[in-house]
């Protein structure tokens, strides 16, 4: 993940803290809309939510690209990631996550298959 200090003009205060280059809540321009994005790292992962102000959807792949761009090193694979049901937690119905974990490499196809 980038330093987030990067990204300090988009960047809002979240339960009362500002966070640091590495967590922290903002607010992205992405186009007619405004995505809330909260990143975090911890527990062995990077984690970026994404959600779309206002707007009853979930963030496009466009607007999903625009903030892994943002977020993350032009060479870095993220993923967002299907769990198995019973893990699920849904506190956003309309939010997308990427991931990157910290201590493995994410497996990725061949270039032909994607």
């Amino acid at each position: 993940m980038k330093n987030l200090h990067e990204l300090d003009q988009y960047r809002i205060e979240f339960y009362g803290e500002m966070g640091d280059e590495g967590n922290g809540a903002f607010q992205i321009p992405l186009g007619k809309h405004t995505a809330f994005v909260i990143a975090s790292n911890g527990l062995g992962w990077e984690h970026v939510s994404v959600s779309i102000n206002n707007v009853e959807r979930c963030p496009k792949w466009d607007e999903m690209c625009t903030i892994k761009d943002m977020f993350f090193n032009e060479d870095e694979v993220v993923m967002q990631l299907h769990p198995i049901k019973s893990d699920y937690v849904n506190i956003h119905n309309y939010c997308l996550h990427l991931w990157r974990p910290l201590i493995a490499e994410i497996p990725v196809p061949p270039k032909i298959l994607v």
